[in-house]
């Protein structure tokens, strides 16, 4: 896993960006970048600069997404799309065991899938999103035996926003657009009449190691002073803003606000928010058994508080209605998350609203739960 202690900073070429993303596929380690496809910028493997969605940009606000070309060649000039590095680190769908019974005798195996990747391009909030899912999965009293494994042979190569989304709040949560920590490099692409370059900060001895491979130059005074303005006009250029101070108590003494019912009339439950949600970590576990009765495995699989399963107990339903399970989901996320992991649970990257299909604004839903702005008629 990356350090947290910065070591130094290098201008990187355009033209030897690739001599990077080389050197971090040795070793057999599996290159994840963003990618177009389907008409969404997703994450998946990736080898040169070429399979990188360069020239593109985004636009997105409540229920809308759409790609479109860009007046220049960014490697980065877009926001996040509907995929996080969640699947890699905690993927949809995981085979846990596996049995096989033969000539009387049952073997069973626990799977532990071989996993090297280096994530090429995450973005301040998906750190933080990485760093909340840490805190579930990996430094609590029950660790996530293949969560750990692939955190700790991930190589995290971060990139500073410079286009954030109509969707994006990071700066509301404290998340972004600048990646602080969580990381082995992060770069800060630059684009003036000093070139196309990015400014690599080096903040783990396996980053140095990389950078120490690839041919760079000394950062000066009007390199960082660019870095440094492309994040300050990120960091005014977000699509939403959401009012935190008080909002954990608020949320928690409006279990009956009205508005709860005025969600659940547009709402689908359909559960995309928590699907494309980078910090969401809900799952649920299937055994299935071949029909000869010689084969069983378990598998575990995301869930959702949306799905009418997931709050099934002994005595049935505990929230048998779509306003109740809205409730669970949003008060988990922005108050009752501070009671388990000190923290809040949402990164401000704005996926869950850009991704639901009615629209559904958290940050809006919020503020009218809150009491600081009234619901539209």
């Amino acid at each position: 896993m990356p350090s947290q202690k910065a070591l130094h900073q290098r201008i990187l070429s355009r033209d030897n960006l690739d001599l990077l993303m080389t050197e971090l596929q040795l070793g057999g380690r599996t290159l994840l970048g963003p990618i177009e496809k389907d008409g969404a910028i997703v994450y998946g493997a990736i080898s040169s600069s070429s399979d990188l969605p360069i020239g593109r940009g985004d636009e997105q606000a409540e229920g809308y997404y759409r790609i479109h070309q860009r007046e220049d060649e960014a490697v980065f000039g877009f926001a996040v799309g509907p995929d996080s590095w969640k699947r890699y680190l905690h993927p949809p769908r995981r085979t846990l065991w596996r049995a096989t019974r033969a000539d009387g005798t049952v073997r069973a195996e626990q799977i532990s899938e071989p996993s090297k990747y280096a994530f090429f391009g995450v973005r301040a909030c998906e750190l933080a999103a990485i760093k909340l899912l840490d805190k579930v999965l990996l430094d609590g009293r029950f660790v996530d035996a293949g969560y750990a494994r692939a955190r700790r042979n991930t190589i995290i190569v971060a990139v500073n926003c410079s286009a954030p989304a109509g969707t994006c709040f990071c700066s509301s949560m404290q998340a972004g657009p600048l990646a602080e920590s969580g990381f082995d490099l992060s770069l800060t692409e630059l684009m003036d009449g000093d070139g196309h370059r990015f400014l690599v900060e080096i903040a783990s001895e396996t980053g140095e190691g990389l950078m120490s491979k690839v041919p760079t130059r000394r950062v000066n005074k009007a390199d960082r002073e660019a870095a440094q303005r492309l994040v300050m006009q990120a960091a005014q250029q977000m699509g939403r803003t959401l009012q935190t101070q008080g909002l954990k108590g608020s949320l928690a003494q409006n279990a009956d606000h009205s508005q709860w019912e005025v969600i659940a009339k547009r709402c689908l439950a359909c559960g995309n928010c928590t699907q494309v949600c980078p910090s969401c970590f809900c799952t649920s576990v299937e055994d299935h058994s071949s029909l000869c009765g010689e084969e069983a495995e378990r598998v575990q699989t995301w869930d959702s508080c949306f799905t009418g399963q997931f709050a099934e107990l002994g005595g049935g339903q505990v929230r048998e209605t779509t306003a109740s399970r809205y409730r669970q989901w949003m008060t988990h996320k922005l108050s009752t998350w501070f009671e388990q992991f000190d923290t809040s649970g949402c990164v401000g990257c704005g996926r869950c609203i850009a991704w639901c299909p009615v629209g559904i604004d958290i940050t809006k839903e919020a503020e009218i739960i809150a009491g600081s702005r009234q619901a539209a008629s």
